[in-house]
Order: C-alpha cells, then sequence, then structure tokens
C-alpha cells in the first residue's frame, strides 16, 4: 500500500502538466474566430504640379578665371644702366600705349650715331670724287682712246665700292638709331602693370626682365564645356566667331568685394583640342574695355585673375516640357498623378535639369500632374491622393476612400490636407 501511494505521488505532476496542456488546446480549439475586414490599402497623399509645354531656350553653367588676352614680359634689347622709370610702372598701374616705362642710359648710344653719321659723311664724299673721277675717265677715253673701254679704265668697280661702302654706312647708322630708340621701353598697348622686377640705377642687358604687363582693352575667360554642354551651344567643335557668325553671349557674374556682380561676355572661339586630362573643350569668352565701358555696366571693373560662374545662352528648344526638379526620378523616370487617383510611372527624354527645373522632350503631357514629393516603393497603378503646392485635394486625381465605417471615416478625415494625417504630413514635411 505505501509502495503504490508512492507511486501515485511520483506520477502526480505529470498528470497535471497534461491535464493543463489540454485544457490549452482546448481553449484554442473551440475559441471563437475575429471577423477579417477585407479593406484596400490607405491611398498615399502625394503633392503634384502642372506640366508646361512652352520654346525654352537652353543654358549651360560653368565656371573659369579671367585671364589677360594681351600679356607680355617686358625685357630690353640693348645694355645700359636704368636712368628713368615711370612713376606708373609699379603693380597695378596704369600705362598708355607707347608711353616710356623705362630709360636705358642713352649717352653711349648717341655717340655711335654721331660715329655713324661721321662714317656717312666720308662715304658720301668719296663716292662723290669717284665718281668725279670716273667721269674724267669716260671723257679722256672719249678723246684720246680707240674702241671699247674697259671697266677697269671707266673705273667702274671703284665707282662700285664707293655706292658699297657708302650703303654700309648708312646701315651702321641706322642701326645706331635703333639702338637709341631702344633704350625707351615701351608698350605697344593700354594697359596695366602686373609685376615690377627692376627699378632705378639697376644695369640690365638684353633679355633682362623687367616686369610684366597685360593690355586692358579686352581680358579672356577659359570655360570648360562638356560634350553635353556643347550640344546644348549647338556650336562645332572649331568654332570662331565672326561678324556673319557671331558667338553665343555670355553672362558672368561673381561675388566682388561683398556684392554680386554681373558682366556681359560674347564666346569667341573654342580651344584647339580638348584637354586630355579632363576630357572637357574650353571655350573663350571675350569682354571688351573691363576697365570702362564694361566696368559701368557691372558695377565695377573686371580684375584680372577673379574666379567667376558664366551663363552660356544656348539654343532653343520648341514644344519643349518643363517641370519641377524634384519630379525626376532616378535619371529617366516620372510619376504622374492619373485620373482616378491611380500612380503613373512615364519614361522621359531629359534634356537638361537645373537645381530648380527639368526641362524634357518626350514622355508626358501638358495635360500631365506630375508627382514632386517622395514616394516610397511606389508602383505603377498604386492608388494616391493628390494635393496640389497649396495643399488643396485635387478629386479628379485623387482615390475615393470607402467610408464603410468609423475607422475608414478617420482615415478619410486624416488624408485631407487641413487634417492632422500622418501621409499628408509626412509629404508635407518631405516636400519642404
Amino acid at each position: 500500500m505505501t509502495k503504490s501511494l508512492g507511486r501515485l505521488l511520483l506520477l502526480l505532476p505529470v498528470f497535471l502538466i497534461a491535464a493543463f496542456v489540454l485544457a490549452l488546446v482546448a481553449m484554442f480549439m473551440f475559441a471563437p474566430q475575429p471577423e477579417r475586414a477585407n479593406s484596400e490599402p490607405r491611398p498615399v497623399a502625394v503633392f503634384a504640379a502642372p506640366v508646361e509645354n512652352t520654346n525654352v531656350t537652353l543654358t549651360v553653367t560653368t565656371q573659369g578665371e579671367v585671364r589677360p588676352l594681351v600679356s607680355i614680359n617686358l625685357v630690353p634689347q640693348v645694355s645700359g644702366r636704368i636712368v628713368y622709370v615711370n612713376p606708373n610702372f609699379i603693380e597695378g598701374g596704369f600705362f598708355e600705349a607707347g608711353e616710356t616705362l623705362i630709360q636705358i642710359d642713352e649717352a653711349d648710344y648717341r655717340l655711335a650715331v654721331t660715329r655713324a653719321q661721321a662714317q656717312v659723311a666720308q662715304a658720301r664724299q668719296a663716292l662723290v670724287r669717284e665718281q668725279a673721277e670716273a667721269d674724267l675717265a669716260a671723257s679722256e677715253w672719249a678723246e684720246l682712246g680707240e674702241g671699247e673701254a674697259s671697266a677697269l679704265t671707266l673705273r667702274e668697280p671703284q665707282l662700285a665700292q664707293a655706292r658699297a661702302s657708302l650703303a654700309a654706312a648708312e646701315a651702321q647708322l641706322q642701326e645706331a638709331r635703333l639702338g637709341l630708340e631702344r633704350t625707351r621701353i615701351s608698350a605697344p598697348f593700354d594697359g596695366r602693370v602686373r609685376t615690377k622686377s627692376a627699378d632705378l640705377g639697376q644695369f640690365v642687358s638684353p633679355g633682362t626682365p623687367l616686369g610684366e604687363v597685360f593690355g586692358t582693352d579686352a581680358v579672356q575667360v577659359r570655360l570648360p564645356l562638356t560634350d553635353d554642354q556643347l550640344s546644348m551651344l549647338n556650336i562645332p567643335v572649331a568654332f570662331q566667331a565672326t561678324e556673319a557668325n557671331p558667338g553665343p553671349l555670355v553672362r558672368i557674374s561673381a561675388v566682388l568685394a561683398g556684392q554680386h556682380r554681373e558682366w556681359h561676355a560674347e564666346l569667341v572661339r573654342t580651344d584647339s583640342s580638348i584637354d586630355t586630362q579632363t576630357r572637357v573643350l574650353y571655350a573663350i569668352a571675350q569682354i571688351n574695355d573691363p576697365y570702362g565701358v564694361a566696368a559701368e555696366e557691372g558695377g565695377s571693373p573686371l580684375p584680372v585673375g577673379l574666379f567667376v560662374d558664366a551663363e552660356i545662352q544656348g539654343r532653343e528648344v520648341t514644344n519643349a516640357y518643363v517641370l519641377p526638379r524634384s519630379a525626376l526620378r532616378g535619371s529617366d523616370s516620372v510619376y504622374v498623378a492619373q485620373e482616378g487617383g491611380t500612380l503613373g510611372i512615364r519614361n522621359v527624354s531629359v534634356i537638361t535639369s537645373d537645381p530648380d527645373r527639368l526641362v524634357i522632350s518626350s514622355g508626358v503631357t501638358a495635360d500631365d500632374l506630375v508627382v514632386t514629393s517622395p514616394i516610397r516603393a511606389a508602383s505603377d497603378g498604386m492608388r494616391i491622393r493628390t494635393f496640389d503646392q497649396a495643399g488643396e485635394l485635387i478629386a479628379e486625381r485623387s482615390a475615393v476612400i470607402e467610408s464603410g465605417n468609423d475607422d475608414a471615416d478617420e482615415d478619410e478625415d486624416a488624408a485631407e490636407p487641413n487634417g492632422e494625417g500622418d501621409d499628408t504630413a509626412q509629404v508635407a514635411s518631405a516636400n519642404d
């Protein structure tokens, strides 16, 4: 009896566990099943903007550095000591064409001119004397001689030598005068001094750098252009502007002395080759009179070395479609809000884009509304509710929400632009 009671006590926990498991199984098997509501996903709230069909003039945006059109290094052609330096020959100084910038001591060169003049006078006198002797020889032969006189008898070689000596003396005089002129150093254009390398009292020899100057009649900006940008400008690779075929207009802009400045330029030519490092072709924009007329128009001179932005006027595209830049998805797709409240995915042909707008040639129509707000997991045909940029519901482009119960009514209120729905708030936040 005692052994039987002990076995029962040992098996009691097993019986209790089995009974608990059977009770749980019975509860799950006979529990009432909840009714499942077959409701469609709530439409996604989106913002949309209309498509504009118009003619568009393309613009190419690029950057470059202002450089002088004419720039030279001043070097002397003769040697000597500098005896005069123009007060304007200093970094930033202005000068006029032909104005003396540096004067080299000319005393030795004046003496050379005087010696050359004396040699010319002697050679001319020798020629006159030789001419007279030749005339006398010819006269004597005519009176006393018989037959034809030789050239030596008529002193023709001596006369030719005298003429050659005079020509050589005159050449030496011209050389001496040229050396004297070269003691005065100037530039053949109006300009400014960029650097100064010599000063008063310094002895210089031919080739010694005196300074660098550049012309102020015009400056240029080298602008890099990609292949796509060249197609937007519609100019050939080997472009050269002429009166019959002027180059595109260019608007140059920069922040100078804390203010935004603009200057007008013209594209005058392209480089002879494509840059092997960057694979771009440089085009040259020219600005005339940067310290005169251009300075008055822009409110400031256009200094050399300034880094500027450039907008080049390109070709005109007819019947183009203009969209907000935020409508582009990936590289060539846009989302369209279709009638009935469904989303359509369109492939488009992009002509150009900038931070504000997108210009395409095909893929949409003027009646379309393109979605500008972000959409997660977008698919063709998904249900949407469309709002304009002011937050007003566009009913014909919005899916209808069935309000079969209170929850559906609350969802419909949440999708309204003035409600507090999560979808609209999320789209508005993303749009901002």
